[in-house]
């Protein structure tokens, strides 16, 4: 049997009100209208449910036997409709992207305001990892898409490579170094320095650069973010080998930045996602706004060095 739903509704608004009027109004009906799915649930059903006379309508047993089911049967219906539309918004306003801890501190700020303003509604989760923990956040697909170090041997991830970002150093302006813009390696090769922790992408391409010289230099302290290496830098007590990004929203009173040369350190950042997994359309619209950025910067760093 089919359930009458628009019948059984019209039988809850005239319980409700105690009028066919009233019930009409509610419901946007005229009387005969109303009076049809009445009658045609009662005739369904093959019991009368409401008495109505010219003064009152009432509930006869049988309608007082089923107003307190189909009131369940409304409210029960109406909490899974809800809940189906509360995943179709998720689905809609929520997006989850990974990017390192640098590009989180350095990049964002700059695009958040865009983004935010084209998409006002939705929640925007960052996991700012190391690159190790970034590419098992793109694989298992907890997030949509990554700004990190590029790996040329992940098949299975698209990569676009979107900028070259130097290591540099960063000293106390009162630095024995002078007022020089560069430095080589063997200019600091004596000077204490702080040191980020293993686990980083950062670290490990230092590391492979510099090969055993690694050793010879002075590592003083270690920590285990860039934030806090530029705060030891800022007591006056080291020095610190950083990505240039990772000084973008740093506040930098009181501190120098030298590139760095013999040898260069540069990382390569770009965006990775997972293969054959296409983007939801918010997701595509905030990596727009992040290799418009990226693009920007990679630019201005090459004006920088040309001029």
């Amino acid at each position: 049997m089919r359930i009458d739903f628009l019948g059984l509704h019209a039988f809850v608004a005239i319980a409700e009100r105690g009028s066919f009027q009233m019930a009409a109004a509610h419901l946007n009906l005229s009387q005969t209208a109303l009076s049809h799915r009445i009658r045609k649930l009662e005739d369904n059903l093959g019991v009368k449910l409401l008495s109505r006379t010219t003064r009152e309508v009432s509930l006869t047993s049988a309608g007082l036997g089923l107003l307190p089911r189909v009131r369940a049967l409304i409210d029960e219906m109406g909490a899974s409709l809800d809940a189906i539309r509360g995943l179709g918004k998720v689905r809609q306003e929520r997006l989850a992207i990974a990017c390192l801890p640098t590009i989180a501190a350095g990049l964002m700020p700059s695009i958040l305001p865009t983004f935010r303003k084209d998409h006002p509604d939705v929640m925007l989760r960052i996991h700012d990892n190391a690159a190790t923990e970034i590419a098992e956040l793109v694989e298992n697909g907890t997030v949509e898409f990554a700004i990190t170090l590029v790996s040329a041997h992940r098949w299975d991830f698209n990569i676009q490579t979107l900028a070259r970002d130097p290591f540099v150093l960063i000293c106390h302006r009162d630095s024995p170094l002078g007022n020089g813009a560069a430095v080589t390696w063997a200019d600091i090769d004596e000077q204490p320095l702080v040191r980020i922790s293993t686990h980083t992408g950062n670290r490990m391409m230092i590391d492979d650069a510099l090969g055993s010289r690694r050793e010879t230099l002075n590592w003083r302290y270690e920590v285990q973010h860039i934030a806090s290496a530029i705060g030891v830098v800022r007591s006056g007590v080291a020095m610190a080998v950083v990505p240039r990004m990772a000084l973008s929203s740093a506040e930098m009173t009181g501190l120098r930045v030298k590139e760095l040369r013999n040898p260069s350190v540069t990382r390569q950042i770009g965006i990775v996602s997972k293969r054959a997994v296409p983007l939801s359309a918010i997701a595509t619209d905030l990596r727009k706004l992040v290799v418009r950025e990226l693009t920007a910067r990679n630019r201005a760093l090459g004006a920088r060095k040309a001029g």
